[in-house]
């Protein structure tokens, strides 16, 4: 079987037939990526005889015929902010190029426990702050559909590995958006779970009440099995909460699904989006409507607030996770030309030579923002419009059961098209950050056979466009029902 046809299931079914090998498959994977990811520069570490042993385990299995998990022996990627003991864990930063992780991400572990294989860490933007990966500190990451074009951020070099088919299906952290943004424009399905459903014991803090780790995969279904794997409670984190999520989420009726009220914001659908992005969303909707499913038009009144909001409240716990690294654990400087001669002085080298410019940018936003003075007239504030945006979508869904909106005003843009007015960047992330801001379930679904204005398109293949929906708190069951339904939609 050819990578580009691998998901999940496939690779399952295959590994069960005899069809092929998981150390087969391992190694066709990092043959192709050796050659592939010179040009994509989706990976910042790869990890070979880790992979192959866990590949032979997988085999092994196969051979005593003992019972198999559907994710057993799978190929995956992970973004290198979730730690994998003993592997790199750089958060794409400078200040974290010689740290190796000592633990697990309590996700690895329930992933190790099914016998997965991780094929290395991806590229990002640095401590997941960016909205193209264009901030990492070490490499750009190059969209498989337009090599001159972002894919996305933060999590760019996992969207990028999935629609490269440099993996199976990959993992990354959204705290705004960061899944979402570029499973849209790099055409896979990225999933944002519930605030609490997965552990983030072992992922790299960004801003601790937004940040959630999720997966990038080629269609709905695999997204789901990926999910259901991750999910649950853990003791090493106490906002993560015990859920019970049953095989509905695996096998949705669709009599379930035309049940669902779906609902249309209207302060998403605005002047400033793209005409090619309103028109595939719009296509969307006519397809569910094929299905049977109910639409209504719905109001987010204060979603105007939603951007503004976050960035003080990502900011100001972004100034609090990063205080530790100060030079004393996590050390950039090796062999300092000068003798150090105090704790300040090494604390102002390690962190002015370690950290790149948007993180400085948003330490420096947060620590004025908490800062004595000035902390009620902003961060305060911001809290209190979070409440006021989480109340609106309570109150919107005590009439739908699903919202369903644009990813992004864009498809994929320029390299350097945004990078000199972070404004215009942080524009990018306006129809998902309302989302982490509520800590709601969220996943980006290509559009079938949309592209965006042709102005827009290379010459070889159209961008692709995403859109999302939104479920109720703990209901990610719902929008992955109706995902996986509209992939099975005969256009």
């Amino acid at each position: 079987m050819h990578l580009h046809d691998l998901t999940i299931k496939k690779f399952h079914e295959g590994l069960l037939k005899k069809d092929f090998s998981a150390l087969e498959i391992t190694k066709e994977f990092f043959d192709y990526i050796e050659v592939k990811d010179k040009e994509i520069g989706a990976y910042l570490s790869l990890a070979k005889d880790e992979a192959f042993l866990r590949a032979e385990k997988a085999d092994l299995k196969i051979a005593k015929d003992e019972p198999m998990d559907a994710l057993s022996g799978v190929p995956l990627a992970i973004k290198d902010n979730i730690l994998i003991d003993g592997q790199p864990a750089t958060a794409a930063s400078k200040i974290l190029e010689n740290y190796k992780a000592v633990y697990d991400a309590t996700v690895i572990k329930k992933l190790k426990a099914v016998g997965a294989v991780f094929l290395g860490k991806t590229n990002m933007d640095e401590f997941a702050m960016g909205s193209s990966t264009e901030n990492s500190g070490f490499k750009l990451t190059k969209n498989p559909y337009d090599l001159e074009r972002v894919p996305g951020g933060s999590s760019g070099g996992s969207a990028a590995a999935v629609a490269a088919h440099m993996a199976v299906a990959a993992f990354g952290s959204d705290t705004g958006g960061s899944i979402r943004q570029p499973a849209s424009f790099c055409g896979v399905v990225g999933l944002k779970p519930t605030y609490g459903a997965v552990s983030r014991h072992g992922l790299i803090a960004m801003a601790s009440s937004l940040d959630q780790i999720g997966p990038f995969t080629k269609t709905v279904e695999d997204a789901a099995i990926l999910f259901k794997t991750i999910a649950g409670k853990d003791q090493f984190d106490s906002t993560s909460v015990e859920t019970n999520y049953n095989d509905e989420l695996l096998n949705p009726k669709l009599e379930d699904v035309k049940k669902l009220t779906v609902g249309l914001p209207e302060e998403y659908f605005i002047s400033g989006v793209e005409p090619g992005v309103i028109k595939a969303v719009e296509s969307a909707i006519n397809q569910f409507k094929s299905l049977g499913i109910n639409f209504k038009k719905i109001s987010l009144p204060h979603t105007k607030y939603a951007l503004s909001c976050y960035y003080i409240i990502m900011p100001a716990e972004v100034s609090a996770n990063l205080a530790r690294f100060d030079g004393i654990r996590y050390s950039k400087i090796q062999n300092p030309k000068s003798k150090i001669q105090n704790l300040l002085e090494l604390y102002k080298r390690q962190r002015s030579e370690g950290f790149g410019p948007e993180v400085k940018r948003r330490i420096i936003l947060g620590t004025f923002v908490l800062s004595s003075g000035y902390y009620d007239a902003y961060y305060a504030k911001a809290q209190k419009a979070r409440a006021l945006i989480k109340k609106d979508f309570d109150e919107a869904f005590k009439e739908v059961d699903v919202i369903l909106t644009p990813v992004a005003p864009t498809p994929a843009f320029k390299f350097g098209e945004k990078t000199s007015d972070p404004l215009a960047m942080y524009l990018s992330d306006i129809f998902t950050i309302p989302v982490n801001l509520a800590g709601l379930p969220a996943i980006s679904i290509p559009v079938k056979q949309a592209t965006s204005d042709m102005s827009r398109v290379t010459s070889h293949k159209p961008l692709p466009i995403g859109f999302q929906l939104i479920g109720k708190h703990w209901r990610e069951a719902d929008i992955l029902g109706m995902g996986m339904f509209y992939e099975r939609l005969q256009i």
